[in-house]
């Protein structure tokens, strides 16, 4: 297994020679420390049907089904899809345009995951690829008068504003729809500061989308603070020129693993686009 610094990027690395059916334990825990430590890792040339995606991912730690079950793979529900191509029969597996806003993965739930595998399986010839940003050198890069203001705040999580509406919800009440949103994944509330525990790291967790708001130690709301926080960060950025985004592309082969508790990411889509199919599994690092 051989590690390289991803050329003129801003972090990642590549990983050539992993075999995830031969790789050891040892290499397991290098690969989870790689990640840790420059974010994302890009395995090349790797070829694994679904059963042996999730095989390579329960070995990265401890992987749970999306609570969605319209993103379930047919075969393997762990594996969540990311499609704009019907199956031969018509029917659509997965869901298309996911992700066209700044997250962290199951950044609602009460724990959110360590590590996010992506694997892409139809690949465009252009415009392919994920807009990230560092999280920990975002805040790093703060203004003194922004870090005083954030310390001791809180935030509060939820799936409200980016739910994607269901088949199975066509002409149901949107007030119905909203209670079930509410009762599944309700609003988490968690320190918008907190200290990554595999790399000590100061991590900002916040996102344009999950983010609803930022609380004072007394609940009371900051939207100010909050859109503060979003501009300095690069997410209000709609020309993505920002410094601290990185577009990550990818090539069929290819496998993207990250840091889920300090990378916020948003895919990449264009008004015209071409058939697109990824596969994610998502990890609790135990």
């Amino acid at each position: 297994m051989e590690i390289s610094p991803q050329p003129d990027q801003k972090f990642g690395v590549v990983v050539e020679g992993f075999d995830a059916n031969t790789a050891s334990d040892d290499d397991i825990a290098t690969l989870k420390n790689t990640v840790y430590t420059n974010k994302i890792a890009v395995l090349k040339n790797q070829d694994l049907d679904p059963h042996g995606f999730l095989a390579l991912g329960r070995r990265m730690g401890r992987v749970e089904p999306y609570y969605e079950p319209v993103y379930h793979h047919p075969e393997v529900k762990e594996v969540f899809v990311s499609s704009n191509v019907s199956s031969e029969g018509g029917a659509q597996i997965g869901v298309p345009k996911t992700g066209r806003f700044w997250h962290s993965d199951y950044q609602f739930m009460p724990q959110a995951f360590d590590l996010t595998l992506i694997y892409p399986q139809v690949v465009p010839t252009q415009n392919r690829g994920t807009y990230f940003i560092n999280m920990v050198e975002a805040y790093d890069r703060l203004s003194e008068d922004l870090k005083t203001a954030v310390k001791g705040t809180s935030a509060v999580q939820s799936v409200r504003r980016y739910f994607k509406i269901r088949p199975s919800d066509v002409y149901r009440p949107i007030k119905e729809i909203l209670e079930e949103i509410e009762a599944k994944t309700p609003a988490v509330v968690r320190p918008t500061l907190y200290t990554h525990r595999f790399s000590g790291e100061t991590v900002l967790y916040i996102s344009e989308a999950g983010t609803e708001s930022i609380q004072d130690e007394n609940g009371r709301a900051n939207p100010e603070l909050l859109r503060e926080l979003l501009e300095a960060t690069g997410q209000l950025d709609m020309t993505f020129s920002n410094d601290l985004i990185q577009l990550q592309t990818f090539e069929k082969g290819d496998m993207l693993i990250w840091d889920n508790m300090s990378l916020i990411h948003r895919a990449l889509h264009t008004a015209t686009p071409e058939p697109a199919v990824s596969y994610r599994v998502t990890v609790w690092d135990d």
